[in-house]
């Protein structure tokens, strides 16, 4: 019998067909330390939505598996190939194919870089608001694909409020276009939301229109230091209590502070326990009058120092250090990001559970968050090889994604759920459904080869 390698070869010039296990390995999986992958049986480096379409193909006449990949760097497992699977880069669809000022909006392939994006959307005076902390590396694919996150979600919402159309490679390998270019729309059922979060797990994203918003005026950042981290999580709630609406608010404790100031000397403050930033992009004086309120409550809240930033520069610098967190963590050992996300009103209660979990498995966790919506990056540390390290840090994981649901929250606020998070999506939704879901991909997926096994147990 013809092999899928060479099916695929059949289909695609030669240099898009990678089968060396060694360059392989690259491909295999996703930033996520814990997640289990296994060797493909090769990487399709796609240069266009034909020879997507052409990998589809072949994977449902062999009934292969198929993965779709952007930059690698999510953190749920979502990516993660298993053994003889096709691992389906779209790195290479990295064009920004359209900038449109009137309607604002673009459209580009799925490989185009988040950063490149805000850039090319910022020469026309436009903006791309969603910003996880991987912009500068992570895709518009992927981002979408796990409906992505960031710091100023708070304010301007996450991905999915920004996706307009897509272009799809389903799972019976036809090229489909779901969505619209116009403001407004309601014909059918919403397949572009549908398909925002899906993990690839329903198709193959080959081609985002994304909505665009008027460029902003420079932003006032607030910085606060508090004594402890639960003192900051007051602060959280104080904010929203007193009617502000930051474009930003978030949170890294002690040991990300220390970790960030030992790696790049930047001059933290090894004073306070915690730090809380925030900004706020209200044009002209009442944007003034708004940062130093939030100024003012962060020192009623229990803050040590608390001040407006004296110019652009300044905020800038203190944001560079919250957009190191997770890599000066990763240099403390083998990290597992939790991506929880919880009402405003049960933060502190949360940061408390986050404490005393911490303590109970002897785990490090170091805290960071994009506080202001309540979603919270507990990052356990361990030290590579100890294999009753990891253990207790599995057992904590657990029951941090326990307290979050007793609290009313989400286990997953931007991260996506892949492979680390089924047990938690199970809990969270109920098996009824979960039900719905699968009869979703079924429809969608026929034959079961888009990532199967991602998000919800088979």
């Amino acid at each position: 019998m013809t092999s899928i390698v060479d099916s695929l070869l059949a289909r695609l010039p030669a240099d898009r067909v990678m089968t060396d296990p060694g360059a392989m390995v690259a491909y295999a999986r996703d930033q996520a330390e814990w997640g289990a992958w296994g060797s493909p049986a090769a990487v399709v480096r796609a240069r266009s939505t034909s020879e997507v379409q052409a990998t589809v193909q072949a994977c449902l006449e062999h009934g292969t598996p198929v993965v779709a990949r952007g930059a690698g760097t999510g953190l749920s497992g979502a990516a993660n190939a298993e053994a003889g699977w096709i691992v389906l880069s779209l790195e290479r669809l990295d064009q920004v194919l359209e900038i449109n000022t009137l309607d604002r909006l673009a459209v580009v392939q799925p490989g185009v870089v988040n950063d490149r994006l805000r850039a090319a959307a910022a020469e026309q005076g436009l903006w791309y608001p969603p910003d996880p902390g991987s912009a500068p590396w992570s895709t518009i694919g992927g981002n979408v694909a796990t409906n992505a996150g960031g710091m100023c979600c708070v304010k301007y919402g996450v991905t999915r409020d920004y996706v307009l159309a897509l272009e799809v490679v389903t799972g019976t390998g036809e090229i489909v276009r779901v969505g619209r270019r116009t403001a407004k729309g309601v014909v059918g059922y919403d397949l572009v939301g549908l398909m925002t979060g899906s993990e690839g797990t329903l198709g193959i994203i080959t081609e985002v229109t994304v909505r665009l918003r008027p460029a902003r005026e420079p932003e006032r950042t607030v910085a606060g230091f508090f004594p402890d981290l639960l003192s900051a999580g007051r602060a959280v709630t104080a904010v929203a209590e007193a009617g502000l609406t930051p474009s930003l608010l978030e949170l890294m404790d002690r040991t990300l502070l220390r970790a960030v100031d030992d790696w790049k000397h930047m001059g933290l403050t090894t004073e306070a326990d915690t730090m809380l930033l925030g900004r706020v992009d209200t044009p002209g004086e009442r944007g003034d009058a708004e940062a130093e309120t939030m100024a003012e409550v962060f020192r009623a809240a229990g803050a040590v120092d608390a001040a407006v930033a004296e110019d652009e520069e300044e905020g800038e610098l203190l944001f560079a250090a919250r957009r190191l967190a997770y890599p000066a963590a990763e240099r403390l050992g083998t990290i597992l990001t939790e991506d929880v996300c919880v009402p405003k009103d049960q933060v502190v209660p949360m940061l408390e559970r986050i404490q005393q979990i911490g303590v109970r498995h002897g785990t490090t966790i170091a805290n960071a968050a994009h506080a202001g919506d309540g979603n919270l990056h507990p990052l356990l540390v361990t030290t590579p090889g100890d294999a009753e390290q990891l253990e207790r840090a599995h057992l904590a994981f657990e029951e941090i994604i326990a307290a979050c649901l007793e609290l009313g929250g989400t286990i997953s606020g931007e991260h996506g759920v892949g492979t680390l998070k089924r047990d938690g999506l199970h809990a969270e939704l109920g098996e009824p459904v979960v039900d719905l879901h699968r009869a979703i991909k079924a429809a969608l997926d026929p034959h079961g080869i888009m990532n199967p096994g991602k998000v919800f147990r088979p």
